[in-house]
């Protein structure tokens, strides 16, 4: 009894082991998420405060500086993922995935990184080049300096700059989600480990055989 009492101890000790090796841990489900709706409410912000009418200057003022917090928080959560990413390395790839899926999403996480950071950043370079020369105010509240002042000319190549990332951002990551949910619908738990967790694949949960010492 003493035996099968430690058995249970020790299998029930592995099973978040097991489950942090398999998935993501909370905070990067977190984090994936979160980065995922502001990208998605920036984009949407970046074209709705460019068609708002200079009449309305308190409006188009405001959803600038929203836009702007959007993409410094963005940012800055980029920076917290790679460092949970440095240390604890994204879980082993599916055992069902081919070699070419397994190297297109590996492709497509890369450029989705690169474009997080690069779309901030050239959205911070328009702003300090912008000939108006709006101050930035994160959250409404804390003024961010620029690193370079108002240039006409590196504005309007920024500018162009900035809104393509974003574009190319947002069709990646709809792709992204796409390949996703393409993955649910095959019985992967590629979504599913994801959003809460769990086991690799419906089939590895379904033959995985009881802990030992533990009866049905």
């Amino acid at each position: 009894m003493a035996a099968d009492r430690a058995a249970d101890r020790a299998a029930d000790g592995a099973a978040p082991e097991r489950e942090a090796a398999d998935g993501w841990s909370r905070a990067q489900r977190r984090l994936h998420w979160g980065s995922a709706g502001l990208v998605v409410a920036g984009f949407a912000l970046g074209w709705i405060m460019v068609a708002v009418p200079l009449r309305d200057l308190l409006t188009k003022f405001l959803l600038f500086q929203a836009h702007k917090s959007i993409g410094l928080t963005v940012a800055a959560l980029l920076v917290w993922r790679l460092v949970l990413r440095a240390r604890r390395p994204r879980p082993a790839p599916e055992d069902t995935l081919t070699a070419a899926e397994r190297r297109a999403a590996a492709t497509g996480q890369a450029v989705l990184y690169a474009l997080l950071g690069a779309v901030p950043v050239l959205g911070y370079l328009t702003a300090c080049t912008a000939p108006a020369g709006i101050p930035t105010l994160f959250l409404l509240v804390l003024p961010v300096p620029a690193v370079i002042g108002p240039d006409p000319a590196w504005y309007a190549v920024l500018r162009v700059a900035h809104r393509w990332a974003a574009v190319a951002l947002i069709v990646l990551a709809a792709g992204h989600a796409l390949a996703a949910l393409r993955h649910h619908r095959r019985g992967r738990a590629v979504l599913r480990r994801m959003w809460g967790g769990g086991a690799r694949n419906q089939t590895d949960a379904a033959v995985s055989p009881p802990p030992a010492g533990r009866l049905n």
